[in-house]
């Protein structure tokens, strides 16, 4: 699965890992975040994240 950085703080997203703090279980492939999810250190939206 491929990892998406955030443009703002450079937070990489790790499906492998997901973000389970926030409701994101391991292995959760980027596209099957919830649109509402943000980016757990800046707070910026899914829109802003590109793949690695």
């Amino acid at each position: 699965m491929q990892r998406w950085v955030c443009t703002i703080c450079q937070y990489v997203y790790d499906p492998a890992a997901g973000d389970p703090d926030n409701g994101v279980a391991p292995g959760t492939a980027f596209e099957d975040v919830p649109q509402e999810w943000v980016c757990p250190v800046c707070g910026a939206g899914k829109d802003v994240f590109e793949q690695e």
